[in-house]
């Protein structure tokens, strides 16, 4: 008896990747000649950048498209040691599986944009994003996560699949109104920073330089894909500012896209980016900036001004020290 084959697809590709998958083994293996027996499995994973280990060795949920019994045993003993607990794993259809993965990430930029959109709307009507983020999750139906407003998302997933499960619903003939949306909140979103910026200095911001912390999308990364400070930075650039950048671990990453560009230097820590700088702004949540000397900053910047693209300070503490700051949504009383 010839062996038996599963081929596990991980990726997140298009519904019907693994019906095409399965036709192009048969045919090559009818061309050999051959009777092995094979079963195309579709097993989206679910990995967050910068906890991909701890995600795998403890997962929320599995998802585990076949529709072959075998191949479904064989993904089960797989995955025992990771899923003690039953409940987590998933048998379904083949493309009710990939359908899944997209879903899934679609469903979450939905969240983070939705907030960004409230978020505007606090900030013209009085009212704090953070307390309305409170009031709104402590609903058990409506949860606390992807609830933060910010300048907008960035990554490898969430754009990218957003986009693809437009396509994909496009191709069937369809309209996903809600992700088209999305994907244009989230545009807009980029911006929001430096309209702000904008406000305050004026359109042409030849002669200024700005404090940029955060390059990375989001902490624990150094990808830069889709990030809001490629946004920023073009922005600033495309008006004549010059910018002193700090990320802890993405300026290699933002050398590489950025090259020698004139308008840009890197500094060797949050404080030293300050210097002769007009106005902060912070784009990444890095853990390093959400303490930081509030009196270093009001004495190195020349307009005393944070732009604050996640929200990481409560405004009157910033407030107290004799600065500005404008964040997403949120106001000092």
């Amino acid at each position: 008896m010839t062996d038996y084959k599963v081929v596990v697809d991980k990726s997140t590709v298009p519904v019907g990747t693994a019906d095409k998958v399965k036709a192009a083994i048969e045919d090559e293996l009818s061309k050999r000649e051959s009777d092995a027996r094979f079963a195309v499995v579709s097993n989206p994973e679910f990995l967050k950048e910068g906890a991909a280990v701890e995600d795998f060795m403890r997962p929320d949920r599995i998802i585990v498209g076949a529709d072959d019994e075998q191949a479904i045993l064989l993904m089960r003993a797989l995955y025992a040691p990771f899923s003690r607990n039953r409940d987590k794993l998933f048998v379904m259809d083949v493309r009710s599986a990939e359908l899944t993965k997209y879903a899934a990430n679609a469903m979450l930029a939905t969240r983070i944009s939705f907030m960004n959109e409230l978020a505007l709307l606090a900030e013209k009507m009085g009212a704090d994003i953070e307390q309305v983020r409170q009031g709104i999750g402590s609903d058990a139906r409506i949860g606390t996560h992807f609830l933060y407003a910010g300048c907008g998302y960035g990554g490898s997933c969430f754009p990218k699949d957003v986009k693809a499960l437009i396509q994909t619903a496009s191709g069937e003939g369809q309209q996903l109104r809600v992700l088209q949306a999305v994907e244009a909140a989230n545009e807009a979103q980029k911006l929001v920073l430096i309209d702000k910026i904008t406000s305050r200095f004026g359109h042409d911001l030849v002669g200024k330089r700005f404090a940029l912390w955060g390059l990375a999308f989001k902490p624990n990364t150094d990808d830069m894909r889709e990030a809001t400070s490629r946004v920023v930075l073009e922005e600033l650039f495309k008006r004549g500012a010059t910018v002193t950048a700090y990320d802890p671990v993405a300026m290699d990453e933002a050398k590489r896209i950025f090259g020698d560009h004139t308008q840009l230097d890197y500094a060797s820590s949050p404080n030293t980016a300050l210097a002769g700088a007009d106005a902060l702004i912070i784009v990444t949540e890095w853990k390093e900036f959400r303490s930081p000397d509030f009196e270093q900053i009001k004495k190195n910047l020349k307009a005393s001004t944070i732009f604050d693209g996640r929200n990481l300070y409560e405004p009157d503490l910033v407030k107290g020290f004799g600065l500005t700051y404008e964040s997403i949504g949120r106001r000092a009383k």
